[in-house]
This record gives C-alpha cells, structure tokens and sequence, in this order.
C-alpha cells in the first residue's frame, strides 16, 4: 500500500474509533441522573477533546533536537528576588493572593484508606491542618483574607468536606471544587471501560481523575474562577498538598505583584537544583521559543539517560506555581491551554489492561506570556511521598511554627540525610508500630532498614547507618541506643527482663 494510502486507512480507523467512543459516552450519559446531568456532560466533553488528541498525537512529544537550554534570565535565583525586599503594603498584595492546594490523592501508597491529606504527618496534625494553620498565621499576622481552596477529586471530596467542619472558626475561608471525571479506556480496544455513570460495584475502577492539569478546566467550570476575580484576586498559588515545603512566600508575590520590568509575569514555576534522587522529574527546557516543561514519559527512548543527568540538566520542577487568574480565563475562554497528554497504563484488579489520559498542571506554562522560572531553596520542596519521607518530618531535623516545618538550626549541614524503609515500613500504621519513638537524626547522613526491625525509646542515629534484618530473623533497635556509623544485621532480640 503507497504511504497515501496508509495514512488514509489510518484515518479512515482513526474516525471509526471516535465516532465508536462518542456513541458510548452519550450512552453513558443517559444514566446520569437529571442533577449531575450538565457536570457529566462537561467532564465527558473534556475526555473527548482528550481522546480526539491522543489518537492525532502518536510517539513521544517532543522533538530532542528541538530542545535548548533556557535563557540565563528565564531562570531568576531567589536570592535575587529576595534582594528586593518586601513593600510597606504587603497586606494588600496578600490580598490578592489564594492558596490553591491540589487535593485528589488517597493514601492508598501508604497503606491508609480515605484521602492523603488527612494522614498525620507531626504532632497528630495532618497536612490539612498543617496548611489551614499557615494560612490562619498570615491572616492574623497581615490582618489579611488568604483564602483556601482544595482541589479534590470524586475519591477525596466526601471525606474532605466532612473534615472541613472542624475549621470553621479558624481564620480562613475554604473552598473546593472538584477535578474532572473521566472513564478509563480499554487498552485494546479503545472503548470506555465504564457502562453508566456510577462508581460504586463493578463499576468503582472504571473512572479517574486526569490528572493536576485538569486544574483549568474544573476550576473554570465550577464558577469558583469567576467569583474569585470577582473579589479582587489576582493570582493563585498552586501547590501539592503533601508538599511540606510549599508555604505562601511573600518574596514571590511580591515580585509578581510589582514585577521589576513593569511586564506582569503570568506564570511562575518553582525550580530547585536536582540531586541524584530527583533525575525522573520535570525540568524546564527552553522549545520553540517558550520556556517548556519536559516530562520524562515526554522523552525520546534513546535520550532519556541524557535527561537524567544532573550535569545537563541541572533543574526540576517543585510543582509551586503561580498562575494569573486573568490568564486562566483568557486562556480557557480561547480554548489555548496547550498539555502533553500523559498515557497512564494501568492493570484493574480483575487483570484487565486500561490506559488513563492524564495532563500534568505545569505543562501549560508555555501557553502563558511572560513565564519564569524561579531556582529556589530545597527547603521549598519536601514532599511526603512514603513512610521515609514522613520519618524524615517527624523528626527533631524539623521544628514546627505556625504550621510551617523549618530545618533545626542544630543541623550542621543544610540537606536532609537519605533514608530508605524496607517494605516492613510501607504502611503508615505498620511504620508507628516499629517506631516507640522518632529517633534522634540531627547527625545522619544515610539510613537503611531491611527487614523485621524495631526501635526502642530515645534511639540516635549519627552518620551512615545500615540495619538488615535477614528473612526470619528480627532486630530490635534497644531503648537509649547511639548508633553510629553502624552496620547491624543478623538477629538481635532484647528480651525484656
């Protein structure tokens, strides 16, 4: 067949295909009852507009040659933007401000039921709490009204709002509004996964949300954007909320809010310089003329050992942004929110293959004008991923003020040591349960845990540390016990006399 006759066939199918899923998604929507009617509608006509690119769009996206490194002025240090100080009126830029923290993740990783940002992360506070007390702290501190708005998902947004009650004497105004939802696709045949609306009996894994970049769209849709411009706010700060690190900073606002040049930025992503453990996330590349962030599933096969590297590329994204409310709807209302689809293979329980189209939130700074980037510290970036990470934060390496976890000036050295949990550790309850209490870490470098280990009262860890329990053995770590630059494995039982 001549490579014009191919490619007619392919789109002869292409358009077989379509017509195929929109007959399926209008029966789908029949089943929605008459009070969802047009949020179903407008979820269903967003996964169409999806699918219609992924099946134009075939092959990693972007074109390796195309790819530059960004403009020295592209990406400002912070220690710059810090250097301008902060204005006499830094409460009425505040209240300009909205917090906008990204709220669709269940627990699931770590063993917990129910949405991630109500697992305890310090002194039984969650990250809920620990966000709604930061933001309290500014609008007492600048006698400002900083609102909150959750962006939850249809897994979050139930036990969400029960929770939300207990805030309501606290000094902040919270919203939400939830993210799209979109039915998971057979990965052979195209098809949707789901037959009706429901997400409860055989249909609970047919639907999911897709993805952080949804943001504009649901945000949009759910006249939240509107009422919020309507206020008198300018500019949202977005933010993962399992995300320690990311706390209102008044240096970024401030240099948003009376940006040095007079040309109002529309976008800020926050960068902080890669070490070994970050070489998968995002980095921003300069790609036809537009700062671009690049995705390691974006990446060409043969080039993604060049992406990795630390030495090339040297920076990733935090995921703290901050976006121009005026440019969200200018962009949505004109259809030009450009996204790299994300193709998410997943396996369902009963074994069937689906893939899930997902659209990452920074992936649209190049639709925006004026965009920057902003190298800041690691400190900014502490995310909560695994039962490691939230050793690290319940530790005395953290001391905890308004809300906000801040390095112990007791730490001599400015990184957080590496600590890797062996899967005995995955669950948050099995990981309390081997811990009496948080060890002392202001002198580790490294930590590595294998195995059937527990730790007693009081127990310090300094340099690098090693302790493999082999399969059938136990260790218990004893109370009061200086580990120090230690390799324990074997079986060590301290029996209780």
């Amino acid at each position: 067949m001549s490579q014009d006759g191919a490619s007619q066939f392919q789109e002869v199918i292409r358009q077989e295909l379509e017509l195929s899923v929109k007959k399926e998604l209008e029966k789908i929507l029949t089943t929605a009852p008459s009070h969802e009617f047009e949020h179903t509608k407008k979820d269903l006509d967003g996964f169409r507009k999806l699918f219609h690119r992924f099946l134009q769009e075939k092959g990693p996206s972007v074109d390796w040659g195309k790819i530059q490194r960004p403009p020295e002025d592209s990406i400002q240090p912070y220690e710059k933007i810090k250097a301008r100080g902060l204005p006499d009126n830094i409460s009425s830029v505040l209240n300009k401000l909205v917090v906008v923290k990204l709220n669709g993740g269940l627990g699931t990783s770590m063993g917990c039921k129910g949405p991630k940002s109500l697992i305890g992360v310090r002194n039984e506070n969650t990250f809920l709490d620990l966000t709604v007390q930061q933001i309290e702290h500014l609008n007492k501190t600048y006698n400002t009204d900083v609102p909150l708005v959750l962006m939850n998902s249809f897994n979050t947004d139930e036990d969400t709002k029960k929770i939300l009650q207990k805030y309501n004497h606290c000094r902040v105004k919270i919203y939400t509004f939830n993210q799209s939802r979109y039915p998971r696709i057979n990965k052979e045949s195209l098809l949707p996964v789901a037959k009706d609306v429901s997400y409860s009996g055989e249909n609970t894994e047919a639907w999911y949300p897709p993805g952080h970049g949804d943001i504009y769209a649901s945000f949009y849709n759910s006249g939240l954007l509107d009422t919020l411009i309507g206020e008198g706010k300018e500019y949202i700060f977005v933010s993962n909320i399992d995300n320690l690190g990311a706390t209102v900073d008044l240096y970024i606002l401030n240099h948003l809010m009376n940006p040095p040049n007079g040309k109002p930025c529309e976008f800020v992503m926050e960068v902080t310089n890669k070490t070994r453990a970050d070489v998968k996330g995002g980095t921003l590349t300069q790609y036809e003329g537009k700062l671009r962030l690049v995705e390691i599933a974006q990446v060409p096969r043969a080039h993604v050992d060049e992406f990795k590297s630390v030495s090339k590329f040297k920076i990733f994204n935090t995921n703290n942004l901050w976006i121009s409310l005026a440019a969200v709807k200018r962009l949505q209302e004109q259809n030009a929110i450009d996204m790299e689809i994300i193709v998410n293979p997943k396996t369902l329980d009963g074994g069937l293959n689906v893939i899930q189209l997902e659209t990452a939130v920074g992936a649209a700074i190049k639709s925006f004008e004026n965009s920057l980037g902003i190298n800041v510290p690691r400190s900014r970036f502490l995310p909560v991923k695994t039962t490691s990470d939230l050793l690290l934060v319940m530790s005395n390496l953290y001391s905890l003020n308004a809300g906000s976890l801040t390095m112990s000036e007791k730490r001599e050295f400015p990184t957080v040591p590496l600590v890797k949990l062996g899967s005995s550790f995955t669950k948050v309850q099995d990981y309390l349960r081997r811990f009496e209490s948080i060890p002392d870490m202001l002198e580790l470098d490294h930590l590595t845990v294998s195995g059937d280990v527990t730790f007693g009262k009081n127990v310090s860890l300094k340099g690098t540390v090693i302790i493999i329990a082999n399969h059938g053995d136990r260790i218990d770590i004893p109370p009061g016990a200086v580990l120090e630059n230690k390799i324990v494995s074997g079986n060590l039982r301290i029996l209780d006399h």
